[in-house]
């Protein structure tokens, strides 16, 4: 039998989330402004879910966009 005991950690769990910097406030410490913490935030959410069955095309069209970019390539 399991008797039932209070516990505190709950409330403490609660206070030790208030304490700890979330991810947003970490960015903004390294200087990223809210456009590119969104923008990073949002990335690392996409790969986590799996991303996109066009990765490779999208990888292809942003190399040809860096090499537009460098000047490389003409537009």
């Amino acid at each position: 039998m399991n008797p039932y005991f209070p516990s505190e950690t709950g409330s403490l769990t609660t206070l030790d989330r208030e304490s700890t910097p979330t991810e947003k406030d970490l960015l903004a410490l390294a200087d990223f402004t809210a456009e590119e913490t969104l923008s990073l935030l949002w990335l690392r959410q996409w790969y986590q879910s799996g991303g996109s069955d066009r990765v490779p095309i999208i990888r292809h069209l942003e190399f040809v966009k860096q090499l537009v970019a460098c000047g490389r390539i003409a537009s």
